[in-house]
Parts: C-alpha cells; sequence; structure tokens
C-alpha cells in the first residue's frame, strides 16, 4: 500500500460510459449513493440507448451515467474529471465530454481489433497521441476482474459480468471514498446468491488496490463536504419524486391517491412507484393504451379521488381529447408530462422542453388548462403537490410538466415532515344542500362545488355535452356556451391571483435579464452566478407556473434592457412570452439536441449579448 498525496476540490464530474449490459448505471448509482453519504451534494444524469439492444461495441449502443459531486451542485456537470470507458466504442462518442488534463480510464482488454472497428476507429486510440492532453489509466480490467473470482466463477461468463465493479473500485480509491455501502448494497441485493456477493465485492476491492498499488494514479482527489440543512435526506430520481408528491398531496386533501397510466419512456416509474404504495391508499390501474389510462383517471375524479394519470408527449397527444372532457366537466385531474425528444418517437430516451405548446394549446374547442413545470428532479416533489392542489382547490385539470433529465436524473432530496405541508381544500358540496347547483360557483374564484356519487340528494348530469350555466342541463344555447367559455377561461387566470409573485436573482437593473422555464434551471442558474462573480450586469429568473403566468411578470421583463430567452425547444416560451406581452425585444438560446444546456455555451451566449 502506498500513501499518494491529495487535492482538495470543490466539485467533480465523473462519467461512466460503456455497452449496454455492462452496468454503467448501476455503477453511476453506487457512486453518487456513496458520496451523498460521504457529505457531498450530488445530481446525475443517465444517458440511455434508445435501442433496447443495440449491436455489441456499437456506437448506438453505448450508455452512460454522468454524477457531479461537491459542496452545492445544481446540474449533473459539463465536461468530465474523470471518464470511465469499458470499451472503444464509449471512449469515441464520450471523448468530447472528457475535459482537458483530467483522467480517463479504460479497459485495455476490450480494445480489440473487431471492437475499435466497430467502433469506427481505423487503429487502435491507445496508440500514438490521439490521447495527448489527458492522463490515461490504462488497464486490463477484464482480465483482472477474471482474476478475482477465479475461485468463485469458472465460467468466463459469469467472471467478466462484474468488471464494471472494478472500475469502481477504482473510482472509489481515486476520490478515497469507503466501500461499506456498495458492500451493504450488494448483500441486500444478492442475499440469496452468496457467490455472487463474494465475487463482487472482490472486484471491488480488486480495483480499489490496482490505484493504491501501481503508479498509474499521482493523487487522489478529496470533493469538499456540502454545507446542507440538517434532516433526513435521499438520492431520488425526479420520477419518484413526483409519485411521492402525488401521494403526500392525497394525503393533506384527504382523498385517495388514483394513477390511470399506460407505460412509456421516460414516465413508467412513476406508474412503478406508486404501484409500490397500496398501503398509502394509491390505486394504480395500468391502462391498455394512452386514452383508457386518462379516461380511467376522469372516471375517478367523478368518484371523488386524487385522479392523476402520467405520460411523454406522444402519450399527451392522444389524451388531448379526455382532457377536454376534464375541462367541460370541470374535474380535477393532474396530467404528467415526462418531456421526450420528438416529434413522434423521436428520442426516446433523450430530453427536450417540447411540449409546452401541446400542453397550453393542444386540444380542441377553448380548453384552458393550468400548467406547471418542475425544474430540479428534488423539486419534483413540491410540483407534483402543488400541481395537485391547483387542480383539486380550482376544479380543472393542472399538466405538470417535467423531462427526461429530470425524470431519470437524480438529487438530494431532503425529506419533509408532513406536518409542514399546506393543508389542500377540495371544495366539496354539502349533502342535501337545497340550493345545489352542479355548476353554481364561487364567484371570487369560479370554482363549482365537487358532488361525488353517493353524496345524499346531490345527483347532477355531467359528460362532454356543453353545459347551463348552474343547473348543468345539456345546453346548445350560444349565449349559454360563451358565458360557460368565458368562466372555464377566466377561472384558471384568477389563479395568477392566489400564486407567488415571480421573483429574479440579482441586480433588478440589470442589463441582461437571463429567462428559463422547467427543468433548464440548474444550468442557467450556475452560469448567471458565474457571470456575476465576473462582476457582469446579468439577472436571472425562472418560471414554474406557466398558465397562468405570475402577475408581475410583464413588470420583471420590462425592466431590463436586454432579455434571452433560454429553452430546449425552439423557442416556445419566448414566443408564448410575445404573445401576452408585446413591445418586448427578445432574444433567444435554443438547443434540441436530447442534451441538457451546459454552462459553458450559455457563457458563451450571454457575453456576446451583452457584447453586441
Amino acid at each position: 500500500m502506498t500513501t499518494k498525496p491529495v487535492i482538495k476540490r470543490d466539485n467533480v464530474v465523473v462519467k461512466f460510459v460503456g455497452d449496454s449490459g455492462d452496468g454503467m448505471q448501476l455503477t453511476g448509482t453506487l457512486f453518487s449513493d456513496t458520496s451523498a453519504l460521504d457529505g457531498n451534494d450530488i445530481a446525475t444524469f443517465p444517458d440511455y440507448p434508445a435501442e433496447i439492444r443495440a449491436p455489441h461495441n456499437t456506437i448506438a449502443g453505448v450508455s452512460g451515467f454522468q454524477v457531479h459531486i461537491g459542496k452545492r451542485i445544481y446540474t449533473s456537470g459539463d465536461e468530465a474529471d474523470v471518464l470511465v470507458a469499458m470499451n472503444p466504442a464509449s471512449l469515441k462518442s464520450n471523448l468530447k465530454w472528457a475535459k482537458k488534463g483530467g483522467i480517463i480510464i479504460v479497459d485495455t482488454d476490450t480494445f480489440t481489433s473487431e471492437a475499435i472497428a466497430k467502433a469506427g476507429y481505423e487503429s487502435n486510440p491507445l496508440d500514438g497521441d490521439s490521447l495527448g492532453g489527458y492522463n490515461v489509466i490504462k488497464a486490463p480490467i477484464t482480465t483482472l476482474t477474471t482474476e478475482a473470482v477465479k475461485d468463485i466463477f469458472t465460467d468466463k461468463k459469469s467472471a467478466e459480468r462484474s468488471r464494471n465493479m472494478f472500475a469502481l473500485g477504482m473510482i472509489f480509491f481515486i476520490f478515497g471514498k469507503g466501500l461499506e455501502h456498495t458492500d451493504a448494497y450488494l448483500e441486500k441485493k444478492f442475499k440469496k446468491n452468496p457467490a455472487v456477493i463474494q465475487a463482487n465485492k472482490a472486484v471491488v476491492r480488486a480495483g480499489y488496490n490496482f490505484c493504491d498499488n501501481t503508479d498509474v494514479l499521482e493523487a487522489q482527489i478529496q470533493v469538499e463536504q456540502a454545507d446542507i440543512v440538517k434532516g433526513k435526506y435521499r438520492n431520488i430520481t425526479g420520477n419518484i419524486a413526483t409519485a411521492w408528491g402525488l401521494l403526500a398531496a392525497a394525503e393533506k386533501a384527504g382523498l385517495k391517491l388514483f394513477l390511470g397510466s399506460y407505460p412509456i419512456t421516460p414516465a413508467t416509474d412513476i406508474l412503478v412507484e406508486l404501484s409500490k404504495h397500496k398501503s398509502l391508499g394509491a390505486r394504480v390501474f395500468q391502462a391498455e393504451d394512452e386514452i383508457a389510462g386518462i379516461c380511467s383517471a376522469i372516471g375517478a375524479a367523478f368518484a371523488g379521488s386524487l385522479a392523476c394519470t402520467s405520460t411523454s408527449g406522444p402519450g399527451l397527444s392522444l389524451k388531448s381529447e379526455a382532457i377536454g372532457l376534464a375541462v367541460m366537466t370541470e374535474l380535477p385531474l393532474v396530467i404528467v408530462d415526462v418531456q421526450r425528444g420528438g416529434p413522434s418517437t423521436g428520442l426516446p430516451t433523450k430530453t427536450e422542453q417540447s411540449d409546452l405548446f401541446q400542453a397550453l394549446f393542444g386540444r380542441n374547442g377553448e380548453a384552458p388548462c393550468i400548467v406547471v413545470a418542475a425544474s430540479s428532479s428534488a423539486n419534483c416533489f413540491d410540483w407534483a403537490f402543488e400541481a395537485a392542489r391547483l387542480a383539486v382547490e380550482h376544479m380543472t385539470p393542472c399538466i405538470l410538466l417535467t423531462d427526461g433529465y429530470l425524470g431519470n436524473g437524480s438529487q438530494l432530496f431532503r425529506i419533509p415532515k408532513m406536518a409542514d405541508l399546506p393543508k389542500i381544500n377540495p371544495p366539496l358540496a354539502k349533502e342535501n344542500d337545497p340550493d345545489y347547483m352542479p355548476y353554481r360557483r364561487d364567484m371570487e374564484t369560479l370554482v363549482r362545488q365537487w358532488a361525488v356519487p353517493g353524496m345524499e340528494g346531490l345527483r347532477h348530469r355531467i359528460g362532454g355535452l356543453e353545459k347551463s350555466d348552474g343547473k348543468g342541463a345539456v345546453s346548445t344555447d350560444n349565449a349559454n356556451h360563451q358565458i360557460m367559455t368565458d368562466y372555464r377561461k377566466e377561472k384558471v387566470e384568477r389563479i395568477a391571483n392566489r400564486i407567488p409573485d415571480q421573483t429574479i436573482m440579482g441586480d433588478e437593473n440589470a442589463e441582461l435579464l437571463v429567462v428559463g422555464w422547467g427543468g433548464t434551471q440548474g444550468a442557467l442558474k450556475s452560469a448567471v452566478q458565474q457571470m456575476q462573480a465576473e462582476g457582469r450586469s446579468i439577472a436571472f429568473t425562472h418560471f414554474n407556473y406557466i398558465m397562468p403566468l405570475p402577475k408581475n411578470t410583464e413588470q420583471i421583463l420590462r425592466r431590463h434592457k436586454k432579455v434571452v430567452v433560454c429553452e430546449l425547444n425552439m423557442g416556445q416560451f419566448v414566443n408564448y412570452l410575445r404573445m401576452n406581452f408585446e413591445g418586448i425585444h427578445f432574444h433567444q438560446y435554443n438547443k434540441v439536441q436530447g442534451l441538457p444546456f451546459v454552462v459553458s455555451e450559455l457563457k458563451e451566449r450571454f457575453n456576446q449579448i451583452l457584447g453586441e
């Protein structure tokens, strides 16, 4: 054992990449969980291939998992300080994300002539100077893994299955992490198979000792601990946080939770997570298609449940007619859209913000919905809770927009106490109310009362045809249709009176205001903070309430000489702002690559605008 010098860092980015089946998602998850338990703040970004099983050793089959750890983390990071590449294809497709001067770990055993050719290389990239400028650690990972388990597994396939654990052991040594959490995970995961536990533990230690006992590494890296509020934390993905937020909202509303959904990437984990919580009163229906999913949820809303459905962009389009039914019936419904690259099947495992127009306008007739957007993996909990509150208290559908980056990515989440969450107040009708009418409204909020089947004396008609004002009988009267359309529109708009004002980060009179919405918050905030530290006149505002917008939105936008709106689409939010606020000149920065923003590209664009 050798003693190596230690370098202290505020934050580092580690990216694990390999062939599908190499276990990169598990490796990244174990490293991020260990880092969190070690006191680091974290954010992760899984990057899956679209193909279920692409040809072995091809770029199409590369799977990755990026982890950003440090003192205060808002994004999954830009360039990787350490890149672990398990085969030639993963090196070729991810070298552009490796930081110059950083560490690249490769399994030399996989760099065969066949694999090199499949990756599109003309020659072995480990030879010559093509990786000049990087600290390349060439390790025979497959061979050393096989050696470590030779007394446990004799067949080659079983022996090689743990080689991702060798890479994990190397990373644990580089960053001075303990092995206790991984040991505990392995003991729980494979408790019925002691040989697998023994083999994986041996391989992790083999990787750790390889770095410790060789001269491949000049120094270890110590990442500063986070300064976080005391509490109970866990590493949580956005999809699980969304599910938990809905569970919490149901409890605070005194309602049973019902989710009617059809599995779709990248939203399926919401369905899976809620199916685990029958003990909390959650009822989950995996429908035969998207339409059945939302229609079952509307039925549950009529029956008095906190009704939800989850989907992605293609599914949202299929649900559009049924959303109109929920608007017409004025029933509470939460629609979670975990956005992905489109159109059509598009990029099902990649992230995008291209469903905003669909959420705002994608229905026949005048069918306004509340639209809110989460902005981090952790606050998917808060915005799922808020979407449920708004839907229930205002008796109308609410669309919650997240995205693949938030849904699949993870952050540290401080688990709240239920007592600290606000109560949700369903506008339930009273049994045998002699003055009850199904569409009689609170004239301040325009919200109708919720009469649940079984409430004595409150039978009423409901359905997709237009209803008469107040009494709710079917009506084709033209003047009545105008009245009811106005009511439904105004009801959503009046919610602006009951949501917080928009805030900004920085000088209220800064020359440039950066505007974002949804899952871009972390990158935008990081870029603006760095530029503020450099003395630039720049401020930042980020939107979670989309329909309606906060009441002071126009005041904030008009206060600044220059405004730039940044989105992972071709300009949907900026055009929505143009529709609402005439005479403001908006700059744009748009990206549609299936990837989140990186801080460096944002700073380059902001400096360009400030220099014009």
